[in-house]
């Protein structure tokens, strides 16, 4: 019975995800970007600590009577990827029929990655980018980068989640954790800055999350190029 208690709570603790896409989604139609990304850096922090817990508490054994795998795939259709790109087109660092080109190749190559079978590597990274367009459209609002510039980064990741290149999950896979996992956490704290400051382009958290997007982007493929001592 504690066992089942434990691990319906942290199947609770997943769904209030979809309170924070809620409260990111009321954000962004107000136009409160710096709010909005606040609401998604929170259930960014969640769904890390969730993934833990579920496997702690073996939530498929003892709380089988909800999907949390399903439940959780929901959500990050929620906050990685349909809120996200919400902002991206009506913020206008898209303007015209590119913030349509770049809406439509989010929303819909994330739909088909996200049921993608093989999304996942035998050592728990990602086959092909993740749709972690929560973190992408962040970073942009960061940098305000030129509207070509943006267009092209949307289409190669876009392009990315359907190649066979390797993304680290920050807390699964067991390769350079020791750094993944920090510079996760990094980025989550420099996000959190980021928008605290409303994006104020002379934040130091711009580098910060220059760099450990950069890490998070390409550990994946370093490991793929380079061999893994045994």
């Amino acid at each position: 019975m504690i066992q089942h208690t434990k691990a319906l709570l942290v199947h609770l603790l997943t769904a209030t995800g979809a309170v924070f896409a809620m409260l990111a989604m009321l954000a962004a139609v107000e136009g409160k970007w710096s709010l909005m990304f606040l609401w998604l850096v929170v259930a960014f922090a969640v769904d890390g600590i969730d993934g833990p817990l579920a496997r702690r508490y073996d939530v498929k054994k003892n709380a089988s009577e909800f999907d949390g795998v399903l439940l959780d795939l929901i959500i990050d259709y929620l906050t990685y990827v349909f809120v996200p790109a919400y902002a991206l087109f009506k913020s206008g660092l898209l303007p015209g029929w590119t913030g349509w080109i770049a809406i439509i190749a989010i929303t819909f190559g994330s739909a088909m990655y996200f049921a993608d079978t093989r999304m996942k590597t035998k050592d728990c990274s990602f086959s092909g980018f993740p749709g972690c367009w929560n973190m992408v459209v962040l970073v942009l609002f960061a940098l305000s980068p030129n509207f070509w510039a943006i267009l092209a980064i949307v289409v190669a990741l876009t392009a990315a989640m359907f190649l066979r290149l390797k993304f680290i999950h920050p807390v699964r896979t067991e390769r350079w954790r020791a750094v993944s996992l920090p510079m996760t956490l990094a980025w989550i704290f420099f996000a959190g800055w980021a928008a605290w400051v409303d994006f104020h382009p002379d934040s130091w958290a711009h580098w910060g999350l220059i760099v450990t997007s950069l890490y998070l982007v390409f550990a994946g493929i370093a490991q793929q190029i380079i061999p893994e001592r045994r």
